[in-house]
């Protein structure tokens, strides 16, 4: 009888050691900024003499190295305040939106949707959410 209560005790031991739960919060940041009509707009040209307009949202600390090169940046613009957000790339107006990210700054694209060069900046103001998604590897 003792030996069956021993492995009875020594399998429960066994099993209740064996399970772990891990817990991993995430720690995604999310920062709003708003593009003010025409102003918040800058002229920009690739390495091609293509040019369309430019948006530097540089005020992004949490956008480290290790962020840039784990994990994962999206954006979405609202045309309407904040009521409603559409993710980039987006064409809305006949203006193609698209975006890049680099440490501490995520820039904002805006051209012709045909690939042409606006002759004027998008004059509405413009809510932007950028989302920075945790990763490990």
């Amino acid at each position: 009888m003792k030996k069956i209560l021993t492995l009875v005790c020594c399998t429960i031991l066994l099993a209740a050691t064996s399970c772990t739960k891990k817990y991993i919060t995430p720690s995604n940041i999310t920062a709003i900024y708003t593009i003010t009509g025409t102003t918040g707009w800058k002229v920009y040209t690739d390495d091609a003499g293509n040019k369309s307009w430019s948006s530097v949202l540089s005020d992004l600390p949490e956008q480290d190295q290790y962020a840039q090169e784990n994990g994962g940046v999206l954006v979405y613009i609202s045309y309407d305040k904040g009521v409603t957000y559409e993710a980039l790339p987006e064409v809305y107006n006949g203006i193609s939106y698209s975006y890049t990210s680099e440490v501490g700054a995520v820039t904002i694209f805006a051209q012709g949707a045909n690939g042409s060069h606006l002759a004027q900046a998008p004059a509405d103001d413009i809510k932007v959410k950028v989302v920075l998604v945790d990763s490990a590897q």
